[in-house]
C-alpha cells in the first residue's frame, strides 16, 4: 500500500500600509491600501512568491479589493 502526503499551504504577509479614503462595507471600519506577498510552500520549504496590492479592512481584515 503506498500513501502520498502533500504538506502545501500558502501563506499571506502584509509588507506595508498605507490608509485610503472609504469604509469596509462589511464592518464600517477603516480601509488602507496594503503591498501583498503570497508564498507558496511544500513540506515547509517556498518554492513560489506572488506579490500584489490589495484594498483591506483595518478592523475586520477583509479583503475588499484586490489588484493582481
Amino acid at each position: 500500500m503506498v500513501c502520498f502526503c502533500f504538506l502545501v499551504d500558502q501563506k499571506r504577509k502584509t509588507r506595508s500600509t498605507k490608509p485610503v479614503a472609504g469604509s469596509c462595507s462589511r464592518c464600517g471600519g477603516g480601509a488602507s491600501v496594503a503591498d501583498m506577498i503570497t508564498s507558496t510552500r511544500f513540506c515547509y520549504v517556498p518554492f513560489y512568491w506572488k506579490s500584489w496590492k490589495a484594498i483591506i479592512c483595518t478592523f475586520c481584515g477583509a479583503i475588499l479589493k484586490s489588484y493582481r
